[in-house]
């Protein structure tokens, strides 16, 4: 699957089939936080946040991309990435864009 962030194929003609969107919504746990404590008095990048937010990008690319292929797709352009906080200690990955096939 073909993923890009441009609203083309360079040399593709494009049969548009529809939005597409696949999303996670993930929690932090209490050692998670506790370790993010301690790093507020340190600094520095609190690396289990960050590798849950590769984990959470992950699984919002794979079921936009598994929505695609649902839909017979070739590809998906204009790809955008958006995050939400839901609640204090949980956080939405939504990541979207438009499900197309080549002529």
């Amino acid at each position: 699957m073909i993923l890009s962030t441009t609203e083309y194929i360079s040399g593709k003609e494009l049969e548009i089939l529809g939005l597409v969107q696949g999303n996670v919504v993930q929690t932090k746990s209490i050692k998670k936080d506790l370790k993010a404590v301690r790093k507020n008095f340190v600094g520095g990048e609190i690396e289990d946040y960050t590798d849950l937010l590769k984990e959470s990008y992950g699984i919002a690319t794979e079921r936009m991309i598994q929505a695609a292929k649902d839909m017979g797709a070739d590809a998906i352009i204009a790809v955008r990435y958006s995050t939400s906080s839901i609640v204090e200690s949980a956080s939405e990955v939504m990541a979207y864009g438009t499900a197309v096939k080549f002529i």
